[in-house]
């Protein structure tokens, strides 16, 4: 295969063309540096490139096949990985001017994991500032684009992991979730983005807001999504909230020949949390989207508004508190301070303002968003939502046109409440809007129950995935 069609291949393709030696790891990692060369500097989505390191990993790849031993199930895969999560011995900033100069110590678990399985990390992607917003931009890298509009953002805070999945920079990306992180730019980008149930994948070293952050995979395609999960899953004791159990059979399950749902299962759609409600044309995609289910034999009921305190007075408290604790304090270093995002800057004020009796409030609104979410799946199998309530807004703003008055994360009212409770969430792309942008649908399910998620979500994208479809644009 040349290059060209190298970087138009999915993780699984490739994975299988290296271990069957049809291609050498080392010409799948060069086909997509090179391709990194020419279209990174329209888009920015690096940090820090790692080329020497993934050709690196890729010889030894070459070498293991050729000395006949088992490459890895991963095997040659290019992988990036989001500036959030360690590399060791490589630049670790964060998005921030006061972690610009640090380099990791170690790996993470998750990027262990995938090293061990033979992918090749060829760089840290950017974020915003400690993952602080859901769009596209931080103080120490500047503006991430979309490749399917560069005057668009891809999201956040996975911005670059998920414009350089969709540019064909990498097959497949590793991020991060504390309120939406990989479901956002999932939707924006035209990707699927997969947040397991919390534990499911260990997140260490610890993370600043430990109690809701996930890593997770962002790929074009629910089989390359399960193919790295099923790497990156697992216990670890280093992580207090690591679920020591089973992996479940996340590949297989995804990639399957019938990926329909094995029963009838009854699907819940709602089109309003209750803090905010999507555009018309993001419900109309959504919600034709689930029709692929209905023909499998599911049933969709419409759900009424599932909260009534706004979920994000419990989630601004605890993420804001975690970031500040990880930033030296705005009174002791000027020249940080002054280079810190103003939205950032504003959370962090205003949760480090809350008194006892807002902070028991706001503990008290997480458990009880934990249990209503719980009881939903009492009488449904799945929970349907628009994954965000706008395709991708413009660069340099925080919010989209209509929700300017929300929080940096807040605003997308549909991802950040599965962060306080923990379950497993998926978007998925299911059309383009009128402004030819992707319009995400997520799908939510009950805890430790991945698997529905993959069968449901390779259902709905045998009829809606998009592919190539940003490829072909840059």
């Amino acid at each position: 295969m040349d290059a060209d069609a190298l970087v138009r291949c999915s993780a699984t393709e490739l994975v299988a063309a290296v271990r069957a030696r049809q291609v050498s790891a080392s010409a799948v990692v060069r086909a997509f540096l090179d391709r990194t060369d020419r279209i990174e500097p329209r888009l920015n989505t690096c940090v820090t490139r790692t080329d020497e390191l993934a050709l690196q990993a890729a010889h030894r790849v070459d070498a293991r096949i050729a000395e006949g031993h088992d490459p890895g199930a991963l095997a040659g895969l290019p992988v990036s990985v989001k500036d959030l999560i360690a590399v060791g011995g490589v630049r670790q900033t964060f998005g921030s001017w006061a972690f610009a100069d640090h380099v990791a110590r170690e790996d993470a678990s998750a990027v262990a994991r995938l090293r061990a399985a033979g992918a090749c990390i060829t760089g840290k992607t950017t974020t915003s500032e400690l993952g602080s917003k859901a769009v596209g931009d931080a103080p120490l890298t500047g503006i991430t684009r979309n490749p399917w509009n560069p005057a668009r953002t891809p999201g956040g805070s996975s911005a670059g992991a998920a414009a350089g999945v969709a540019a064909g920079l990498v097959p497949a990306a590793l991020g991060t979730d504390g309120g939406g992180s990989l479901r956002i730019p999932a939707s924006f980008c035209g990707l699927v983005g997969f947040k397991a149930t919390f534990g499911r994948v260990p997140v260490w070293p610890a993370s600043a807001t430990p109690a809701l952050a996930h890593v997770g995979p962002l790929a074009r395609s629910v089989a390359d999504c399960a193919l790295l999960m099923s790497v990156i899953a697992g216990h670890d004791a280093r992580d207090p909230g690591s679920l020591a159990l089973p992996v479940p059979d996340y590949a297989g399950a995804a990639a399957g020949p019938d990926p329909s749902p094995t029963r009838e299962w009854r699907i819940g759609w709602c089109e309003n949390l209750g803090p905010g409600r999507a555009t018309a044309e993001v419900q109309e995609h959504c919600r034709r989207a689930l029709d692929p289910l209905v023909r499998a034999g599911c049933t969709v009921v419409t759900l009424d508004p599932v909260f009534g305190d706004d979920p994000a007075i419990a989630w601004n408290a605890e993420f804001y508190a975690g970031i500040a604790s990880r930033l030296p304090k705005l009174d002791d270093d000027a020249s940080i301070a002054a280079r810190i995002d103003p939205a950032l800057r504003r959370m962090m004020q205003a949760s480090q303002a809350l008194g006892e009796p807002e902070r028991a409030r706001a503990a008290a609104l997480k458990r009880a968003v934990r249990q209503r979410v719980d009881a939903l799946f009492d009488r449904i199998d799945l929970l349907a939502t628009p994954a965000t309530p706008t395709s991708a807004p413009p660069v340099g703003v925080d919010a989209p046109a209509g929700h300017e008055g929300r929080g940096p994360v807040d605003w997308s009212y549909f991802t950040y409440p599965f962060n306080l409770t923990g379950h497993p969430a998926l978007s998925l792309p299911v059309g383009l809007g009128a402004d030819g942008l992707p319009i995400g649908l997520q799908l939510v399910a009950a805890p430790r129950n991945e698997l529905a998620l993959l069968l449901a979500a390779r259902a709905i994208e045998r009829a809606h995935g998009f592919g190539l479809a940003a490829i072909d644009r840059t």
